[in-house]
């Protein structure tokens, strides 16, 4: 596994919700397997460069899964403690939301739901954004 300070990728796309974060894993060399885990969304194994995610599940959830699993690689983590979940949701959530259309979206809508549609993101994923953004 390459050291984490060689892992940078930035989106040519300005808009986060063009974000792709399978892209992202190619451009990275990591691979991704959809496989039947019980136990989480992504499994993150870094010995391997890969990223296991759970299969069946709605596309909302495996752009965030996937966005997710690349946080790890970018972030060199190589266990999953508590606070390397909570940066990879982080990572994932920048990534995913885009600055100025949440802000645009607060501005006329109020309603967590609605906006986290909006954003193609799940509420859970917004609330990380927020909690990291206050607005």
């Amino acid at each position: 596994m390459q050291p984490p300070a060689t892992r940078r990728w930035t989106p040519t796309r300005a808009d986060g919700r063009d974000y792709d974060p399978f892209e992202h894993a190619d451009a990275l060399g990591i691979q991704v397997l959809f496989r039947p885990i019980r136990t989480a969304n992504e499994l993150w194994l870094p010995e391997h460069d890969t990223s296991v995610i759970k299969e069946g599940m709605r596309e909302v959830h495996r752009r965030i899964a996937a966005a997710h699993g690349v946080a790890h690689a970018v972030l060199g983590h190589v266990d999953d403690q508590p606070k390397h979940e909570a940066l990879a949701d982080k990572y994932a959530a920048e990534r995913l939301i885009n600055p100025v259309h949440i802000r645009n979206l607060i501005r006329v809508e109020s309603d967590a739901h609605t906006i986290a549609a909006e954003l193609g993101v799940t509420s859970r994923l917004l609330r990380v954004y927020l909690n990291a953004h206050p607005a």
